[in-house]
């Protein structure tokens, strides 16, 4: 027997592959990157906590089609901010499960918890998912929470024993912690959700976007995540790094939407503007990237922008700015 495992780096993830592997069962853990996950590239350590737990780990990348299917036209909707969960859940688990015959695995598991999300994990909404995912042979199995629900293909058949499952519900992590301990795991990460969509500044930033932007691509909701975020009075584009590593993933992550505005002999943070910006809009974007800069507000500079050099001064005062920030 083999199973893939939905693996969010988690404690219940790994908790949930730990109870499998234990039954001499393969677990090969996919992390389903939908592109929304964080800020940070937590592959390598999602890896060692998989391995921790007895599995093996692969990131599976499926933002393209996460953008393209799921997150502007959800079947169920939405949760408090820009969170469609339910048919994000039920997306993961059709992804692995059409993986299912590549990967020579027999069933998926996950580490969710019976009531310990309240729009993904009410017991409705566990039966949503499976519908909307096509689980037609009752392959998903939750090991943290499998004798709250009825048996699953799995358990019917004997591949996995029911009663080495857990009987875990709602939001407190007592039994958690207790396996944890158990099974020796000391590194592991604190429940948060994780998922930049349930976060209200980043939602705003998405809604700015598609205000603005019918097609939103894998690089411009990578772009989301990092640097001031602004919009000029005519609609333009600004985006400027807030440190080092921020101007260098900007720089990585440019499109063709955008294009840099290039101080000249002047050290400062990262612009990017819309190609297609108009001169008022210009006028203010320049005045906004000395801001941020090292310029002296009493003096001209020049800044580049596509072929053509233009003059400017900062702004006199960064509360001058803060009109314009998208959140």
């Amino acid at each position: 027997m083999k199973a893939l495992a939905l693996f969010s780096g988690g404690l219940d993830s790994m908790l949930a592959i730990k109870l499998i592997t234990n039954q001499n069962i393969k677990v090969h853990a996919l992390n389903i990157n939908i592109g929304f996950g964080g800020r940070e590239d937590k592959s390598e350590l999602m890896a060692k906590r998989a391995s921790m737990a007895g599995a093996s780990f692969e990131v599976i990348d499926v933002r393209n089609e996460y953008l393209q299917r799921v997150l502007f036209n959800p079947k169920f909707g939405y949760g408090k901010h820009f969170n469609p969960c339910i048919d994000c859940h039920a997306f993961m688990f059709k992804t692995a499960l059409a993986m299912l015959e590549s990967k020579e695995a027999n069933f998926i598991i996950t580490g969710e918890v019976l009531g310990q999300r309240p729009m993904s994990q009410r017991s409705d909404a566990l039966m949503s998912v499976k519908r909307l995912s096509g689980d037609e042979n009752d392959l998903i199995l939750r090991p943290m929470c499998a004798k709250n629900l009825a048996p699953t293909k799995p358990e019917l058949l004997g591949w996995v024993d029911r009663n080495k499952l857990e009987q875990i519900s709602g939001r407190s992590r007592k039994r958690q912690l207790e396996m944890a301990k158990e099974f020796g795991f000391e590194d592991f990460e604190s429940p948060g959700g994780g998922c930049l969509l349930t976060i209200d500044s980043f939602a705003k930033k998405i809604q700015d976007f598609k205000k603005f932007d019918d097609e939103m691509e894998v690089n411009d909701a990578q772009l989301l995540k990092y640097g001031r975020h602004l919009r000029l009075k005519n609609g333009a584009k600004l985006i400027v790094g807030r440190n080092e590593l921020e101007n260098t993933l900007l720089q990585n992550l440019k499109t063709n939407k955008y294009e840099e505005l290039k101080l000249i002999d002047l050290i400062g943070a990262y612009s990017l503007v819309d190609k297609n910006i108009n001169e008022s809009d210009l006028e203010i974007a320049l005045k906004i990237a000395l801001a941020y800069s090292k310029a002296d507000k009493n003096k001209q500079y020049q800044i580049k922008f596509k072929d053509k050099i233009y003059t400017s001064c900062p702004f006199d005062d960064k509360k001058q700015v803060s009109e314009f920030f998208v959140v």
